[in-house]
């Protein structure tokens, strides 16, 4: 059985602003890296095989030093890049609620029936990240840990794929704050 550890990078400015970053390049602020030092110390007792990272500026710095603590190269995947909310990006999220109520309110309740302006589909994303963790679930069989480091809401989105369960609460857990969690999975991700 694989043991997927679920990591989110640390806080970012956009994040402490309250703003949508999506897909943006942005990196750790000091609180960021100070959440990815206490997280590098909560995952003392695994030894991961492999670190793999979405491409943004702040998965790729919580992986850096996350390779650096368990001695692996960590490995930037474009494929797990962030979703893309498009127009949305940037903006603060109080804005875009306050804006347009309805689709915020349905952005949150069912995420895969929204597609912000100039943005990228639920259904898009989790095709492209199903791909990804397919590869990792073939290359990866025995009792290994591997490291995903993934921003909200894609994380929320691996999440669902991991578990095979339904997407809910896919908006619940706020980004901002680094954080893991370990996924036990026995069986292959399903698609093509």
């Amino acid at each position: 059985m694989l043991r997927i550890l679920l990591v989110t990078p640390g806080a970012t400015e956009y994040d402490q602003q309250g703003r949508i970053q999506g897909n943006l390049d942005i990196p750790l602020c000091a609180d960021g890296r100070e959440q990815v030092a206490d997280v590098i110390g909560e995952l003392g007792e695994f030894h991961p095989e492999a670190v793999y990272a979405s491409p943004c500026e702040s998965c790729e710095q919580t992986a850096k030093e996350l390779g650096a603590a368990f001695d692996v190269r960590p490995k930037s995947v474009e494929k797990l890049a962030n979703l893309d909310h498009g127009l949305w990006q940037g903006m603060l999220i109080e804005d875009v609620k306050t804006k347009q109520p309805k689709v915020f309110r349905q952005w949150r309740e069912q995420p895969e029936t929204v597609c912000p302006p100039q943005g990228e589909t639920v259904q898009a994303a989790e095709e492209r990240v199903g791909e990804v963790l397919r590869k990792v679930l073939k290359k990866h069989k025995s009792h290994d840990s591997v490291v995903l480091v993934v921003p909200e809401p894609l994380a929320s989105l691996v999440r669902h794929l991991l578990r095979k369960d339904a997407l809910t609460d896919f908006w619940g857990r706020e980004p901002g704050h680094a954080s893991w969690e370990a996924i036990e999975t026995p069986a292959a991700i399903g698609g093509a």
